[in-house]
């Protein structure tokens, strides 16, 4: 649980770093796209930031490998959804947009394991 906490103070730090950085730093720098890209992969890092909490804290009261693969699928999930986002959206190689639907599939599954843990110890 622990561990999770601080993962999710350190993702949602990074969060608002990046998205004051891509809204100042790469503002006439990227193209329109690029930016909204940049922004969809800040987004989704937040999001599944809360999430990351969110397993944390249910952690103090469920023990469940359930809710610990979550935690690890969310972050996986930002490392390769909003990543490869991030890279592509600086560096325009295609390659890399070609990793996040990867990164999409790990986010199902951390709320999939998440859903499951709840429902069957809440």
């Amino acid at each position: 649980m622990k561990l999770f906490l601080i993962i999710g103070a350190i993702s949602g730090f990074l969060s608002v770093a990046l998205g004051a950085f891509g809204a100042h730093g790469l503002e006439g720098k990227l193209s329109e796209k690029m930016l909204k890209t940049w922004e969809k992969a800040v987004d989704y890092q937040m999001f599944h930031t809360a999430a990351i909490f969110i397993t944390a804290l249910l952690m103090t009261k469920i023990s469940s490998a359930s809710l610990t693969n979550a935690g690890w699928f969310f972050l996986a999930g930002i490392l390769l959804f909003s990543g490869s986002l991030y890279l592509y959206s600086t560096s325009g190689i295609k390659f890399l947009a070609m990793i996040t639907p990867f990164g999409g599939v790990a986010f199902l599954i951390g709320w999939t394991l998440l859903g499951y843990a709840a429902v069957k110890f809440l």
